[in-house]
């Protein structure tokens, strides 16, 4: 995998509230930060991450390109404002936020934009965000599958898209799940706190290591030390085949995130 398995999530956190979270994670072992231009929070996060003291190369930073900045010169110049204000010469990670097929987007347009990126050292490894099937294969088609690292999707115990995560899996591109936990939903599940009591895991730590545990990164967001420490330590954690079918069958197709003008039509 190119993307690593766990990393801090920061959508809806801004301001003082993403510094504090950001030097949290990062002092209890995090290396991985996956944030947008739209969070409006990249300044912060820069901030946060020279407040650390943890080196860059350490680090695995992921951003997401709004779709106001698809345009060519347009991409190449908001990334290097991202930069400047992530405090970053270059990020490890950018991702084309949504396809917005309503807005007319050019599929081959914004993805050999984001290749030219790549091509000039603002970025190490480039991919797409919320794409379906036909639009993957439109961004392979634009500038080859080796080129895109990951896809990342919602997908939690609720809405396991099967079909986009086998095709996925098949092209060998990196699956990344956010709103694994269905903002919170999935906690109040009676599987996966029978699933929790069962391995003296928390509800949160079981929808994360099934995530992990079919070879998806996962990006949990949290402001609380206690909970950044418990998402880190789902990946010690293993479900059993059975446990594993039992949240198989929690499947069903609820999205919580699906804007408009912005997401495709699913598969």
């Amino acid at each position: 995998m190119i993307v690593p398995k766990i990393g801090m999530g920061t959508f809806r956190l801004t301001g003082a509230t993403v510094i504090d979270a950001v030097q949290t994670a990062l002092e209890v072992g995090y290396r991985a930060i996956d944030t947008a231009q739209i969070y409006g929070n990249e300044a912060e996060i820069g901030q946060a991450i020279a407040n650390s003291g943890v080196p860059q190369h350490e680090l695995f930073l992921t951003t997401k390109i709004w779709t106001e900045n698809y345009a060519p010169e347009q991409l190449i110049l908001s990334l290097k404002q991202s930069l400047q204000k992530l405090g970053a010469d270059a990020v490890n990670l950018t991702l084309i936020h949504w396809p917005a097929p309503q807005l007319g987007v050019q599929i081959e347009e914004v993805m050999q934009a984001l290749l030219h990126a790549k091509q000039l050292g603002l970025t190490e490894h480039i991919g797409i965000s919320n794409f379906n099937i036909a639009l993957t294969q439109q961004a392979i088609n634009s500038i080859g599958l080796e080129h895109i690292a990951t896809n990342q999707i919602e997908l939690s115990p609720y809405l396991q898209n099967r079909p986009l995560v086998s095709y996925l899996q098949q092209q060998q591109i990196d699956v990344t799940s956010y709103m694994t936990l269905a903002y919170g939903k999935v906690l109040q599940d009676p599987v996966l706190q029978t699933i929790a009591q069962q391995i003296n895991a928390s509800p949160a730590q079981v929808a994360l290591a099934w995530a992990l545990q079919q070879g998806y990164a996962v990006i949990p967001s949290s402001t609380q030390r206690a909970h950044l420490l418990a998402n880190l330590k789902a990946q010690d954690l293993q479900l059993t085949a059975e446990q594993m079918q039992a949240i198989a069958e929690l499947d069903r197709n609820s999205r919580e995130v699906n804007p408009e003008q912005l997401a495709p039509e699913w598969d």
